[in-house]
């Protein structure tokens, strides 16, 4: 009786967060449909012309552009190193591993406007403020903890008898890594892709560092446009930013399903 009176606070609570986060979602969506100029809701009727306006400025789809081969590139590079630092960490002895986890796990503890600043004095040394590559690698760095959480999840359910037996049977390091364990934790893989994916797509403080005005990705030209110009093609973008995160959220929580039976069997 005890834990069934306090389940109902607890699921009250969660309901009014999950609104609370929710709650402007809810406000962007008849916003971007508004019929004025302005940011506002609808006055008349529901409009669809600030999706038209959205979809024939070549600004807007060139930020777009932009935003996904940068998410594109910075999330390959960070499955492959987030990957092969959770095999790694895996592998180590566990006084060594925790040390490596929190080198590791940095980017997702230091603020953001510190990282944004570190790399901006980093990258004009290296020269490659302003660039494409510059955004690629720095997103590289801030997304590859997401994959190391994920991976590093899904190895804690892996035997590692399984790896010796592998090797036992002739099997080198590399064959154990692509034909055994790789496809173990394949679910884990793609979960931190996704997150990686997400992050980097909506990221926007690390990019105000080092880029100048004339590189804009997607959140970036809506942060501009917000200061120049409010029109309703901005909650038009944030809400096709909505969708998209909702939709990979979905996906992880499906990734994350699969795991579950996996590990169950």
């Amino acid at each position: 009786m005890a834990e069934a009176a306090l389940a109902w606070p607890v699921r009250w609570t969660a309901w009014i967060l999950i609104g609370f986060i929710f709650l402007p979602f809810l406000v962007v969506i008849p916003v971007s449909f508004s019929d004025r100029p302005y940011l506002s809701l609808p006055e008349h009727a529901l409009s669809l012309e600030h999706y038209r306006e959205f979809l024939g400025d070549s600004g807007w789809l060139h930020a777009m552009g932009r935003s996904t081969i940068i998410a594109a590139l910075s999330t390959l590079a960070a499955v492959v190193l987030g990957s092969l630092c959770a095999f790694g960490v895996w592998r180590m002895r566990p006084v060594a591993a925790r040390w490596v986890q929190s080198i590791i796990l940095l980017p997702l503890i230091i603020p953001t406007v510190v990282l944004g600043l570190a790399f901006y004095r980093a990258w004009v040394d290296l020269r490659i403020v302003n660039t494409m590559f510059g955004i690629v690698l720095a997103h590289t760095i801030t997304s590859l903890p997401f994959v190391f959480i994920t991976v590093s999840a899904a190895l804690a359910h892996v035997d590692p008898k399984i790896e010796m037996a592998a090797k036992s049977l002739g099997a080198s390091m590399p064959q154990t890594l692509a034909w055994v364990l790789i496809p173990m934790v394949l679910p884990g893989i793609l979960s931190g892709a996704l997150f990686a994916f997400v992050h980097s797509f909506d990221e926007l403080i690390v990019v105000l560092f080092i880029t100048s005005r004339g590189l804009e990705t997607l959140p970036k030209k809506m942060w501009m446009s917000l200061e120049d110009d409010l029109t309703p093609v901005i909650a038009c973008v944030a809400v096709l930013l909505c969708i998209l995160t909702l939709a990979f959220l979905l996906l992880e929580l499906a990734l994350r399903s699969r795991l579950r039976k996996t590990t169950s069997t």
